[in-house]
């Protein structure tokens, strides 16, 4: 059996499906977690669909995880956890507790938690997978035109506007079969382009404090007082500055260092060349080879984390040469 089949099968079984993605959520995760609740409930409206997670007010535009979801709802239920790579980032650790867990993702699946996994590092975003099983299950299946405006706003949001690699032929496709609904492509687009105020100061600060090492490595740092000191608050998302040293010539691959309430610092890891993703790995984190995360515990980590990525940046340039 197809586990696109498979899927819908195991969904057909349960009364009760929960829906679960990861903590600090992106547009992606987002977007394939709120769409596929809207699929289920308008395919099976005798079914009760609901999402969980953390609430992020600045993702409002794409609507809202359901919030009061209580302890025994889980214990007949169907878990499905999409765009989370490893168990310990999954948003509530409720979905533990579930009767069946479906994990469905595109990140390198070296974490290979439940019953049932979907996972294909080659696509461009979870929300591409969710809109591939749809179609592969559409006679079974409804697709609500706000479900297609939150796919497509996932994939533009996990492929930086179709600039990424896994950016694919069927990435474009899927998107074209999306825009076929009724939702305005325009206010998606400019709902993940714009950045209040406060950020774009803090873009600002960013471009003006990224340290570039002649290698084409750069690294910035931020503390919860840089952060506040531009009007944010400390657990405000800084993912809007993530691609931004990107932008400049000569940066091969970057680390942004981003203070979490504990003191210890979020490392988010892009390069434009050299995979990064072993070296997150060695850093308690993992991804994409060009797009992963890590975790530093201190100063001397942090340094640690910069040498690698020097390195390995100095290292690739010289095989190339």
């Amino acid at each position: 059996m197809a586990i696109e089949t498979a899927i819908l099968e195991k969904i057909k079984q349960y009364q009760t499906i929960i829906i679960h993605r990861h903590q600090r959520p992106d547009p992606d995760c987002i977007g394939s977690q709120l769409a596929l609740r809207a699929i289920l409930r308008a395919s099976f409206p005798e079914k009760t669909v609901v999402a969980v997670g953390k609430h992020y007010p600045g993702f409002d535009w794409m609507g809202q995880a359901d919030q009061e979801v209580s302890d025994d709802t889980y214990h007949q239920a169907l878990v499905i956890v999409v765009d989370t790579a490893n168990q310990p980032r999954v948003d509530d650790e409720r979905w533990q507790t579930g009767a069946a867990v479906i994990k469905i993702d595109h990140h390198p699946n070296d974490d290979a938690f439940g019953d049932l996994q979907w996972v294909l590092p080659q696509a461009s975003s979870t929300s591409e997978i969710i809109y591939d099983w749809f179609e592969a299950n559409h006679a079974d299946l409804t697709m609500p035109d706000d479900a297609a405006r939150l796919l497509y706003a996932g994939i533009v949001g996990d492929t930086g506007r179709f600039m990424y690699p896994a950016t694919s032929a069927n990435t474009f496709a899927v998107a074209g079969k999306l825009l076929a609904y009724d939702f305005s492509m325009t206010a998606v687009n400019q709902a993940e382009d714009e950045i209040s105020p406060e950020m774009a100061r803090l873009s600002a600060y960013a471009y003006q404090n990224l340290e570039i090492l002649p290698s084409g490595a750069a690294y910035l740092k931020l503390t919860d007082e840089i952060v506040e000191s531009f009007g944010l608050a400390a657990n405000d998302s800084t993912s809007a500055i993530v691609p931004l040293p990107g932008k400049i010539t000569s940066v091969v691959a970057w680390a942004i260092f981003v203070e979490s309430k504990d003191k210890t610092f979020r490392v988010r890891l892009r390069s434009k060349g050299p995979s990064i993703n072993e070296l997150a790995k060695r850093h308690g984190g993992g991804g994409h080879a060009l797009a992963s995360g890590a975790a530093a515990e201190d100063q001397a980590e942090i340094d640690q984390v910069i040498h690698e990525l020097d390195q390995l940046v100095a290292d690739t340039k010289g095989e190339n040469e």
